[in-house]
């Protein structure tokens, strides 16, 4: 397949939904679907390198066991045997988990799926195999084991990052739905590049994996899907109480039956930039245009300090992760992880406090913000997608990005502040890339947000 055959790598695909109604009326079965999957997964991967690690004969036998269970009388689970990527950092069992790095591949082979996996597999999704993701950081999906994945609109170009292979595969129509985590932006960058959904939730809302810091409250797990019905009926499938995670809560109410009751906003606050951060051109005009006669004010909260805030919060990270490694597997981290590293352990208890504390007064900002708006609605990222080889982009639009996280702090601000945001894709520009629009709201407002987006994709969706 030639890397310019961009009509072959993105194609109008069913949705989960109509996927799941075809399987319950007879017309598929959980084998045929997967079959497709691991079909399309084989025709576009060598272009778009989204899923280096297969689990393909595993999900055959997990779909012929739904099978065999529903022809002696069992219904099917609520997915019905989705094809389901997941990203390399979370485990499901039987099949190896890399992290995309030489410092945590090749461990045991994992007993049991971390709980939001093991959720959406007792739920009825099937896990295809293990999708690409940056190396411990980053939003361009690359790494040293298994190279980097391909925008499937333009291999040209990033599939953004770290969740980028679950983004790509799902632009692709290699999957169903698809599981991805973030930090920065993880789940919301790759989402608006390859033009589809992803939510970064509430922290504790999905269930996340064993963490080395279990009280950590910026990483999250979250779903990624075509659109934001599906996006919402697989957030309702991987919520739930786990012992392994103490902020995990059980779920209340359908995010699904909010996603499907598409709602205007009537509060709804709108700002290209956030007040504080460069944004290219390309993106302020396309943020103008797809919010052009929405009714909205443009306002946005003071977030000045939110970017020292981020940069000492992710050196404090950092360096209690990966410090103990630190000089002696130096060789083995990236220059922009080895950064984050050094940057961490230089920090003084000043420096650590001063951004505690600004971090709570900023929350009380955005809380008193959010006291008078539903949403605000931004741009997803700050640049268009970029060349796959470019590591980040150093300028944006004539402002330095002094680190790999700068570019990202549209989207890293609402991580650190704790607050659910998800991805709206609107459809492509006229060059045939994605449009999106990021929906951001208070902590717990994933139903509201949910509504409001599916509006918005309902409004700008061509």
């Amino acid at each position: 397949m030639s890397i310019e055959d961009r009509p072959a790598l993105c194609r109008p695909e069913p949705s989960a939904r109509a996927l799941i109604a075809e399987i319950a009326a007879g017309h598929r079965s959980p084998l045929d679907v997967v079959d497709a999957a691991i079909a399309r997964t084989e025709a576009v991967d060598p272009v778009i390198n989204a899923m280096p690690v297969r689990a393909f004969e595993r999900a055959r036998a997990a779909a012929r066991a739904l099978m065999e269970a529903h022809a002696r009388g069992t219904p099917y689970p609520p997915l019905h045997g989705l094809p389901l990527g997941v990203k390399d950092n979370a485990d499901v069992a039987g099949v190896p988990t890399s992290g995309g790095s030489p410092i945590t591949a090749g461990a045991a082979l994992p007993a049991v799926s971390s709980p939001a996996i093991a959720l959406l597999e007792r739920n009825g999704a099937i896990a295809l195999g293990k999708t690409n993701l940056s190396e411990l950081g980053g939003a361009n999906t690359t790494n040293v084991l298994f190279g980097a994945t391909r925008n499937p609109h333009d291999p040209r170009l990033t599939a953004g990052g770290s969740s980028g292979g679950s983004a790509a595969a799902l632009a692709a129509g290699a999957i169903a739905l698809a599981h991805g985590n973030d930090v920065g932006g993880s789940l919301r960058t790759p989402a608006a590049f390859c033009g589809v959904a992803g939510l970064r939730p509430t922290p504790g809302l999905v269930p996340r994996k064993p963490l080395s810091d279990p009280f950590d409250t910026i990483f999250v797990e979250g779903p990624m899907a075509r659109d934001i019905a599906d996006l919402a009926l697989m957030l309702d499938m991987m919520t739930g109480e786990t012992p392994t995670d103490f902020l995990s809560r059980p779920r209340a109410g359908s995010y699904l039956a909010a996603a499907l009751s598409p709602t205007a906003p009537r509060r709804a606050a709108v700002s290209p930039d956030l007040g504080v951060f460069p944004v290219d051109p390309k993106i302020r005009a396309a943020f103008e245009a797809l919010t052009a006669g929405l009714a909205a004010e443009p306002a946005t909260p003071d977030l000045a300090p939110a970017q020292g805030i981020i940069d000492v919060l992710r050196g404090l990270s950092y360096a209690a992760s990966w410090g103990p490694l630190w000089p002696a597997r130096a060789a083995d981290f990236t220059a922009e992880v080895a950064g984050d590293i050094t940057r961490g352990l230089a920090l003084t208890g000043p420096e650590i406090a001063e951004a505690m504390r600004a971090r709570a007064a900023l929350h009380r900002t955005v809380l008193a913000f959010f006291a008078h708006h539903d949403v605000l609605i931004c741009p997803v990222t700050q640049v268009p997608a970029f060349p796959v080889e470019q590591a980040w982009p150093n300028v944006i639009d004539g402002v330095p990005c002094p680190t790999y996280v700068h570019w990202i702090a549209i989207t890293y601000v609402w991580s650190v502040l704790g607050c659910p945001a998800v991805s709206v894709p609107l459809g492509r520009d006229a060059s045939g890339l994605p449009r999106a629009l990021q929906v951001v709201g208070p902590p717990h407002s994933e139903a509201r947000l949910l509504s409001i987006a599916a509006f918005l994709e309902q409004r700008c969706t061509p």
